[in-house]
């Protein structure tokens, strides 16, 4: 197997939208045929082990032995990716305690591949974290996502003082994550499916649904314009434990084209 990725997931702030940026990531791996696992940190019931039960496990990322059950297996495992949904507040000293544990370490000896993605809020207070994440995450990967799944708008920043916290960060990555139609949004929750299968027409467990047409074309669309980002940065290269995520469009890749989600979430759920 290739050198292993763990992807962290999370901010200090709540109602950020973490956890549905780590549904597309799944998803995403998944139509692109990269097997992951998944921890859901959300103690003691977790909103990613809803839509994934078969992929996640609930954990106390702040408890020693959930912390062994993580990191002790991401060889052994046997699974390219870990993905690990981390609680509201619990960002910065998740990443203390990878620091203690020589988890950063092992990430600078290339040993494995590690990615942050920092969900951003709208406010000031926000960039504020980025130094304070920033800190712990040696030669980690490090994206700032948008996220405008629950229509944020980002208020209070300018670009002059965004511009100051997003160079203050070598290497550090960009993503917008674009606003979804509410009640298309409200739908895939309902149906407690990932995106994948609700644009696929296609039960949680696979069996063939019966969801609106409608709202299955504003998921559909909306996903592969989510997916058009991940291919942007790179995402599949640090899967894959690959060197660089730059922000350029990989060369395997055509820039600006999206996946054709349809057809591959037909054949992920079949």
């Amino acid at each position: 197997m290739a050198k292993p990725a763990v992807i962290l997931i999370g901010a200090d702030k709540g109602g950020v939208g973490k956890t549905t940026v780590s549904r597309t990531l799944l998803d995403y791996f998944n139509s692109s045929h990269v097997r992951a696992r998944a921890f859901d940190t959300e103690v003691p019931r977790g909103t990613l082990k809803r839509f994934y039960p078969d992929l996640t496990d609930i954990v106390d990322v702040t408890y020693v032995p959930d912390q062994m059950k993580i990191f002790d297996t991401i060889h052994s495992a046997q699974v390219p990716v870990t993905l690990i949904d981390i609680r509201a507040g619990l960002l910065s000293p998740t990443l203390r305690a990878l620091r203690d544990i020589g988890f950063i370490d092992a990430a600078k000896k290339d040993q494995l591949t590690f990615a942050v993605f920092h969900i951003l809020g709208p406010s000031i207070a926000s960039l504020d974290e980025i130094a304070e994440t920033a800190a712990y995450l040696g030669d980690a990967r490090y994206l700032m996502v948008k996220n405008f799944i629950n229509e944020t708008h980002f208020f209070e920043w300018d670009e002059a003082t965004h511009a100051t916290y997003f160079k203050s960060i070598k290497g550090a990555v960009e993503i917008t994550i674009p606003k979804l139609a509410e009640m298309a949004m409200e739908q895939v929750d309902h149906a407690s499916s990932p995106f994948l299968n609700f644009a696929a027409n296609k039960k949680p467990n696979g069996e063939p649904a019966s969801y609106s047409f409608v709202l299955r074309g504003y998921v559909r669309h909306w996903l592969n314009n989510v997916y058009a980002e991940y291919e942007r940065v790179g995402i599949l290269d640090i899967a894959r434990g690959g060197k660089e995520s730059s922000g350029e469009t990989s060369s395997r890749e055509v820039p600006g084209k999206a996946r054709p989600v349809a057809r591959v979430a037909e054949a992920a759920a079949s």
